[in-house]
């Protein structure tokens, strides 16, 4: 069967949905050229793949009741199909498509628990709309439009486009793949470890791991914008490019002469890097300016001669310190070959600590090892927050569904947009947020919450960009965290950034964001979260030398047991603390995190005498 044969077949089909929808799904199938569904089995069991699947309902006072599964595919999709009669008004399109999302998933977590909940839900209204649902991690969690808000509703015409058709073939045959974290955990590991090279390469250059971070941040940052639309497409790496050639009088790589624009050749893996010493004569001398002047026209929003574009306004903090470090062809090389990843498919759930890692010479050792997965962090930010809020916002859109059906349209919408209003005042604090995965997944949940509340205002006559435009969007600012890490806090602000900025693109496709395209909204605050003081001073012993302790994360191998142990080198002063008092936390609707902690055995030799002995005295 052909595209437009079915679309033809299905556009006028006006029968219920007991006459139409097991017909539509097999034909769906016949297009899609996937399995048909089995014939149903007396035995539940066997049928992991039947029209009218039977589930049971256990109820709280303890009776049960049965239903039907209009189709079902055993750990792949529970389908629900309805025949919805369009009228004028959106009161029985919306509300008969909200009720066969929520039956869809009742029957989902209805099935019995050693099948699983599927990571897919098909709501379909016969002959008009197919929608998807998904809930990769299985366990239990609310099911969201898949891929976003803005492009999980797929008309009956749009199955005339191939992709749209090999995103449902997908879903039948292998759902799974269709998990944005399996392939953005490859990516964002691979773009870690090249950064990584980079770093260290730097630093046995002789430059500090702080100045390292800065200008690695601003770099990665630069390949991000090219990829989502906030640079010119591949205007960085082809910047990079550009730098590797040779020049047109033969001046070697990158010298004076090199030339923008410039051909496209593929490159080699990268060349081992050169390190240390006899490193510098291979700077390639335009990288520093070239590479400055771009980054202080994106600081301003002005006219980029390296890029040759007038570019957006990004805004003072990120860019303020425009400082470019001399490279030479190898780190280019593998800066190049970061630039090429699709940064659209990092995962900023893990790549703040990759990168945290990446760019810290103590932690480097332990790139991709351990780090919180992303399902662990849900297991805390759904239950926490996002569920409460969900909980509101389906109160609400009743409330709002009966105003409509009674025609008071303003109404309807006047409350919600009020709990749209209240949603983007919601603050989330992380008290020890290290790189910020936590405050990441609660910001992009409410931003799929929002996508949800934004696409029913529009439902009821409430057009989408007049508010983003005057500011009332879930945004960075609402995500709060401390840190005592000055390298993790900067990076937990990017990581913030970079999530919301592709969550904008996924929803808004090419329109920019408003100026400027970064706000310091100084939500990240650098400073400890359980102790606040005056300043100290350093412990001295009776000779007034001062006195020193063991860093508390530093270790050498032992030289018989080859086991890690504290390295006595590494010391830094003793403090004595003035005025010490309990740390004031910004105020907040929801607190969460993964703190570190520390026993009380270990805390001296971990935070030394003067810290614990103040920690103890303040609380």
């Amino acid at each position: 069967m052909t595209p437009e044969t079915f679309i033809a077949r299905w556009r006028d089909a006006d029968g219920s949905e007991l006459a139409n929808a097991q017909s539509f799904t097999r034909e769906l199938c016949e297009l899609l050229d996937v399995p048909i569904p089995d014939p149903a089995r007396a035995d539940t069991a066997e049928n992991a793949y039947v029209f009218e699947r039977r589930v049971t309902f256990r109820h709280g006072d303890g009776n049960t009741s049965e239903g039907r599964i209009d189709c079902y595919r055993r750990g792949v999709f529970v389908l629900e199909a309805k025949k919805l009669k369009l009228g004028g008004h959106t009161k029985g399109f919306d509300d008969g498509l909200l009720r066969a999302r929520a039956q869809a998933e009742g029957y989902a977590r209805a099935l019995p628990a050693e099948e699983g909940r599927p990571p897919f839900l098909i709501v379909v209204d016969v002959g008009n709309v197919i929608e998807l649902y998904a809930e990769f991690s299985r366990s239990g969690a609310t099911y969201t439009p898949y891929p976003d808000p803005r492009s999980h509703r797929l008309r009956l015409a749009d199955l005339a486009d191939p992709a749209v058709r090999e995103r449902l073939r997908q879903v039948w045959l292998d759902p799974v793949s269709l998990d944005p974290a399996r392939i953005s955990a490859r990516v964002t590991r691979d773009i870690a470890t090249r950064l990584a090279d980079v770093a260290k390469s730097l630093e046995a250059d002789g430059h500090a791991a702080e100045t390292v971070a800065g200008f690695l941040s601003r770099c990665l940052f630069c390949m991000f914008a090219e990829d989502v639309g906030l640079l010119p497409r591949r205007a960085f790496s082809d910047l990079l490019e550009s730098l590797l050639l040779p020049s047109p009088a033969g001046g070697g790589v990158g010298g004076e002469g090199a030339t923008v624009p410039y051909p496209q050749p593929s490159l080699p893996h990268p060349s081992p890097l050169p390190k240390g010493e006899g490193a510098a004569s291979q700077f390639v001398p335009q990288f520093v300016p070239l590479i400055g002047e771009l980054w202080r026209a994106m600081d301003t929003g002005a006219f980029s001669v390296a890029l040759r574009a007038q570019l957006p306004r990004f805004n003072g903090k990120l860019f303020k310190d425009a400082t470019v470090l001399p490279l030479h062809a190898g780190q280019i090389q593998r800066l190049l070959h970061a630039a090429r990843a699709d940064w659209t498919l990092v995962e900023p759930a893990i790549f703040g600590t990759l990168l945290e890692r990446a760019l810290d010479p103590l932690e480097r050792h332990a790139l991709g090892a351990h780090y919180t997965p992303r399902p662990y962090v849900e297991r805390l930010v759904l239950p926490t927050v996002i569920q409460p809020l969900r909980a509101e916002w389906a109160d609400v859109q009743a409330a709002a569904l009966v105003l409509a059906g009674e025609g008071k349209l303003d109404a309807a919408r006047d409350a919600v947009n009020a709990w749209h209003h209240r949603l983007c005042q919601v603050r989330v604090l992380d008290p020890a947020c290290g790189s910020g995965n936590f405050l990441y997944v609660s910001l992009e949940h409410m931003k799929r919450l929002e996508g949800e509340v934004l696409g029913f205002l529009d439902q009821l006559g409430h057009g989408q960009a007049r508010l983003e435009t005057e500011g009332l969007t879930v945004d960075p600012h609402q995500f709060l965290g401390l840190e005592l890490n000055p390298r993790a806090a900067a990076i937990a602000e990017l990581v913030l950034w970079i999530g919301h900025l592709q969550w904008h693109f996924r929803t808004r496709g090419q329109a920019l964001p408003p100026n400027p395209i970064l706000k310091d909204f100084r939500n990240i605050q650098c400073r400890d979260a359980v102790l606040a003081h005056d300043g100290f001073d350093y412990a001295t012993d009776a000779r007034g030398a001062v006195q020193s302790r063991w860093d508390g994360r530093s270790f050498k191998k032992h030289p018989v047991t080859g086991e890690d142990v504290p390295d006595e080198a590494a010391q830094v002063p003793l403090e004595r603390y003035r005025n010490p008092r309990p740390a004031a936390w910004p105020e907040a609707d929801f607190v969460v995190g993964n703190p570190p902690f520390i026993g009380a055995g270990p805390m001296r030799a971990a935070l030394g005498d003067g810290y614990v002995e103040a920690l103890r005295g303040a609380w």
